[in-house]
Order: C-alpha cells, then sequence, then structure tokens
C-alpha cells in the first residue's frame, strides 16, 4: 500500500561511522517496507567539513570561495554513496545524487548560495522505479555548472526545499538531540523537549544560535507550510514538529532561550555625528558580503559618537580591515574588535501579549552581576549581547526565572 512520500534529512553526527550509517540505512528500509517513498538528504560524515576547512587553511588562508565549495561538496559524496552502499545490502534499491546531478539550481553567491530552482524529473523518476533516492545536501549548482554550497546547516535547506517541490507528507529532519529543547541541555539539564514550536519561534530560535535547524531552512518551510518534524536519529521517540501555530496555555509567555558563542564586536570610537557616516561603513561592508547583526550607536552631545555592531567570528578578521579602511577615510578614532562576548537570547510568541518580560530579563541579569553591551529586539525575542564568561550562569537563571523546566 503507497502512503505518499517522506523527506529525511541526517546529520552529520547521524552518519557519523558505519555504525551509524549502517543504522540509518535500518531506519530508511522500514519506513520503505511500510509504503513510503522516500528521498533521503545527508550531510558529510561527522566533522568532515571542519576537516576539510581546516586543510583548506593549512594550504591557502584566503582560498577563494569557489575553490571551497569545489573542496566541500565532496563530504556529502562520500555519505550519500555509503548510504546507497548500506542499503543495498539490506536489500533495497537505492540510488545516490550530488546535488547538481538532481538539478539543484543556485545563483552564484559561493559558500552562501540561495536555491533558485529544482528540476526534480530525475528524482520522480527513480521513484517510479521504486527506488529509495538519496541526495547529497548542502550543495547545488549554478546555471555555468559551477558547484555551490549552501552555508552552514544547509542540508536542512536542500531537504526543506525538495520536501516542498515534490510535495512531500512531512521532513523528518535527524539529528543527534531528540528535538527542540527549551534551552541548550548541555548548558541546562533541567531544559525541556518542545513537543510543538511556531515557525516564527523556531526561525528566531535558528537564527539566534539554537544549532538544531539552519534560520533559512525555517524561512523556506513557512513560506510553503512545510510540515516538519525534528527528532533524533539514535531512538524511536516522537520529536518536536514545527508548525504554523501551536494551542498553549495562555500564560506561556518565552518558550526557548538561546546562547550564541561565534559572534564578535566591533567598535567604531569617535565617530563624527554628522548624516551619512554610517551609511558610509555598512554599505562597504555589505558589498564585500559581511553579515552585520546588532547595531548601537550612542548619541553624544560631543559632536562625536561610538558605533558598535556585531557580526560572526569566521567574518571578523574581513570585517575589521574594511571598517579600519573606511574609518581611516572618515577620520574616526581607532576601531576596537571583542571576541569576548556571547548574545543570550529569549523567545517566545507570548512575549506579544505580556508586558515587562524585558524589565524581568534585565532584572536576572543584574541580580547575577552580569552586565549588558548591547540589547536588540523584536516582537517575539529579547537578545543581549554579555562577557562570554557569565554567557551559561545567564541561561541556567533565565530558564528558572521563566519556569522552563516545568
Amino acid at each position: 500500500m503507497h502512503k505518499g512520500l517522506i523527506v529525511q534529512k541526517f546529520g552529520g553526527s547521524s552518519v557519523a561511522n558505519v555504525e551509524r550509517i549502517k543504522n540509518v540505512a535500518k531506519r530508511v528500509v522500514s519506513y520503505r517496507k511500510k509504503g513510503y517513498d522516500l528521498v533521503v538528504v545527508v550531510s558529510a560524515l561527522g566533522d568532515t567539513t571542519d576537516e576539510l576547512i581546516e586543510l583548506a587553511n593549512k594550504v591557502n588562508t584566503e582560498a577563494c570561495e569557489r575553490e571551497m565549495d569545489m573542496l566541500l561538496s565532496t563530504g556529502e559524496q562520500i555519505s550519500v554513496a555509503l548510504l546507497a552502499m548500506a542499503i543495498h545490502k539490506l536489500g533495497c534499491e537505492a540510488i545516490s545524487f550530488t546535488g547538481a546531478q538532481v538539478g539543484i539550481i543556485t545563483d552564484t553567491s559561493h559558500t552562501r548560495a540561495r536555491i533558485i530552482k529544482i528540476n526534480a524529473d530525475k528524482i520522480k523518476e527513480e521513484l517510479k522505479k521504486g527506488r529509495i533516492v538519496i541526495v547529497a545536501g548542502f550543495q547545488g549548482v549554478t546555471l555555468n555548472q559551477d558547484i555551490t554550497t549552501l552555508g552552514r546547516g544547509g542540508s536542512d535547506l536542500t531537504a526543506v526545499a525538495l520536501a516542498k517541490e515534490l510535495k512531500a507528507n512531512e521532513c523528518e529532519i535527524y539529528t543527534d538531540v531528540e528535538g527542540i529543547y527549551t534551552t541548550d541541555p548541555r548548558v541546562e539539564q533541567k531544559a525541556k523537549k518542545i513537543r510543538e514550536i511556531t515557525y516564527d519561534e523556531m526561525l528566531e530560535m535558528a537564527s539566534l544560535g539554537a544549532q538544531v535547524m539552519q534560520a533559512r531552512s525555517i524561512e523556506v518551510a513557512k513560506k510553503f507550510d512545510v510540515a516538519i518534524h525534528v527528532r533524533s536519529s539514535f531512538s524511536n521517540n516522537p520529536g518536536t514538529k514545527i508548525v504554523k501555530e501551536v494551542k498553549r496555555m495562555e500564560d506561556v509567555v518565552v518558550s526557548g532561550i538561546t546562547l550564541n558563542k561565534t559572534e564578535a564586536k566591533i567598535t567604531v570610537c569617535d565617530v563624527p555625528d554628522r548624516p551619512g557616516v554610517a551609511a558610509k561603513i555598512f554599505k562597504e561592508l555589505s558589498s564585500a558580503g559581511v553579515n552585520v547583526d546588532m547595531i548601537v550607536q550612542n548619541v553624544s552631545h560631543t559632536r562625536q559618537t561610538d558605533i558598535s555592531f556585531t557580526v560572526n567570528k569566521p567574518q571578523l578578521r574581513k570585517a575589521i580591515k574594511i571598517t579600519r579602511k573606511v574609518a581611516k577615510n572618515i577620520k574616526t578614532g581607532e576601531v576596537l574588535a571583542d571576541e569576548d562576548i556571547a548574545r543570550v537570547s529569549i523567545i517566545g510568541v507570548g512575549m506579544k501579549t505580556h508586558p515587562g518580560v524585558a524589565a524581568k530579563m534585565f532584572e536576572v541579569l543584574a541580580r547575577n552581576q552580569v552586565n549588558i553591551e548591547m540589547i536588540s529586539t523584536s516582537d517575539i525575542s529579547i537578545s543581549c549581547i554579555i562577557k562570554k564568561k557569565f554567557a551559561e550562569k545567564a541561561v541556567r537563571s533565565l530558564h528558572k526565572k521563566f519556569g522552563l523546566a516545568k
């Protein structure tokens, strides 16, 4: 009996060694035997991507991005072939493809490409033949046949985009945790698994540092209403469903807390306080593809002001170089970098209707002698930049204060 199509994605930790690859094969085959058609998206084995980046850095610390994509895309090619072999061993038909082979067409932004379209005919043909189709995650190809990668966590995006394109019943994201938690269980042991979470909350959590899913994949899921189930590849327990809206008790204000230690802060001192100066700095950064996140400008009475902003650590060297160049031209004071920071955020749709959430957060941090360096807010989140050494203490205190262990 044909039950429909499921897209399954297995992350690097789920296929980290031969034993785990065989386990994934067993799980996939068990779904096939229940009557499902399957498209399986796989990440590179374990820490392969990090190892390839390290290798590239040893050869050339400023390797061009096209060649980085050429290198990094090989990781997934290994895992899809091995998984296909493991499924064959269990007596099922499977075929593996790279992103380019299944027609995942992207723009030309190497190392962070966006999917333009997917030509899924090849996948549909193979499914008709009764095969399990295994696709390399995290990669695509430009119209000029250049291989591209989709940025960190890009296999999630591959899976969600394929689920949308193939009109799958569900997109299952398998990882090494049981689902989405109220905060990182490694930081706070009392963290609880969330049964259901909205696209909006998950998008906010992902972009603020929860490492379970890539933010861009949630954007696509939300836009096309793709049903996502995040679960563990090491157990059969249900995980977390990511859905449009969640029926919740009125008093749930905060649903999760995230911690991000991958950012750095740049401060430009003594900036002339006149129109267009900030625009010059951020225009140059944007042209060079540097993503600026939080920005704080201190208004001053001395006709001079300080501007601070955060960037991702891997982009820090590039950002500092550009900022110093612009700073010299507009005659500011010195440009300082601080890598010793962390971002702590609270997220929840309930914040919209509950006043005083920010005050409660600041109160908790103050009581723990944690100084706030920058603040940013959205409809459903509040983020603070603090010193890294206080980060985990802050998460635990906030988790307790907002009753998330209940």
